[in-house]
């Protein structure tokens, strides 16, 4: 298990700063929350994101994709973080593209999977049901018809879910809230009679959406893969996801570091520049620790990805560290962020405050530290 990133890596990793230093920068963010965009990104962005080949870096070229791995996906998302740039990466390709990969029939793939690849169609996953994450616990119905399936519930925070052309649904077939097994995936397309999304707006100003489904009938194509057998390939797609999100939030958290580090050696008080006062010199350091651990742990989620010689356990462990360690240093330091900056750092001109709401928001998605500590613990 490797953790380092590859020279191609490297490569991916020096041009996607590059691209998104010149398209999207902070100040382009700013704007999208400023104009109050619904999708929460910039289209003409993601298609050229698309045309960069990001969309298909995980998926294998039978299917349109580069067979890059998921390991591929770290230096994009850590480019992501550092700029605060908001594309459907995520839910789109991470999330739902893995689902209908992992779970879908080649008519499902041949529909979906290349259109979501090629930019033309946009996926979300929809699967809490609460305020916080526990993907167990859902409890969403699907009864099984004569023709098919009815859909009937509640699906929140679902990610980009506002203007998605379909939502892959976790509803249950079989089973109790908790169960594993009786879980079912569904390709529900936007315009289906008895869908409605409607926007869940959150500080980081980004794309989130609540889905009511009441009685949504659906036909047997929907289903993805075995009814009741979703729970495995659902688990891949969500560590999939809260590995990239590690990644995106140690690349929030290094920016946030690199910001203030400067901050300290230019800001001057009493004729000295506060860089000096020891105090600060200590949690300075106390945070290039944690930065350094996190990577650690990041890149051995990453690889496990990857790894099919790993048990689920393992993974799930290495995940879960990974996503709990990223998230409680991005806190850490986009809090000793605000408080070096001073009475400036809680304004909205300075755009520390725009990371630290980015990694509020980041770090609750797809489970917060306290769900992957216990998490960690039951895979023990």
């Amino acid at each position: 298990m490797s953790l380092r990133y590859s020279d191609e890596q490297r490569l991916l990793a020096d041009s996607a700063g590059d691209f998104l230093a010149a398209r999207s920068p902070v100040s382009a963010q700013r704007r999208l929350r400023d104009d109050a965009v619904g999708q929460g990104f910039d289209a003409q962005l993601w298609q050229e994101a698309v045309e960069l080949g990001w969309s298909a870096i995980p998926f294998p070229e039978d299917l349109g994709g580069l067979d890059f791995g998921c390991k591929g996906l770290g230096p994009i998302f850590e480019s992501l973080g550092r700029n605060l740039a908001a594309t459907p990466l995520l839910s789109s390709v991470v999330l739902g593209g893995t689902l209908v990969h992992l779970a879908g029939n080649s008519t499902q793939q041949t529909r979906w999977l290349q259109a979501v690849i090629g930019g033309e169609k946009r996926l979300a996953l929809a699967v809490d049901e609460s305020a916080r994450h526990d993907p167990t616990r859902m409890a969403l119905q699907a009864k099984a018809e004569s023709a098919g399936y009815c859909l009937h519930g509640d699906k929140f925070w679902v990610v980009d879910g506002l203007g998605a052309d379909a939502y892959v649904v976790a509803a249950r077939t079989s089973g109790l809230a908790g169960d594993t097994q009786g879980i079912s995936l569904f390709l529900v397309p936007a315009d289906s009679p008895g869908l409605t999304v409607s926007a869940l707006p959150l500080i980081d100003s980004r794309n989130s959406a609540r889905l009511q489904l009441d009685h949504v009938h659906l036909g047997p194509e929907a289903l993805l893969g075995a009814p009741g057998a979703a729970w495995g390939a659902l688990e891949t797609a969500l560590d999939r996801g809260r590995t990239c999100l590690a990644a995106e939030l140690l690349g929030m958290a290094e920016h946030l570091f690199e910001t203030t580090l400067q901050y300290l050696k230019t800001r001057v008080q009493f004729d000295t520049a506060i860089g000096t006062f020891q105090v600060l010199q200590h949690r300075a350091a106390q945070m290039y620790v944690d930065l350094q651990l996190s990577r650690s742990a990041l890149m051995a989620a990453l690889a496990s990805l990857d790894d099919s010689s790993l048990d689920t356990g393992t993974r799930a462990r290495l995940v879960s560290l990974a996503k709990w360690k990223a998230g409680d240093t991005a806190i850490k330091v986009a809090n000793e962020a605000v408080q070096m900056h001073g009475g400036i750092g809680v304004t909205d001109e300075l755009d520390v405050g725009l990371f630290l709401k980015r990694v509020r928001v980041a770090q609750s998605c797809l489970g917060d530290r306290d769900f992957h500590c216990a998490r960690y613990g039951a895979h023990a």
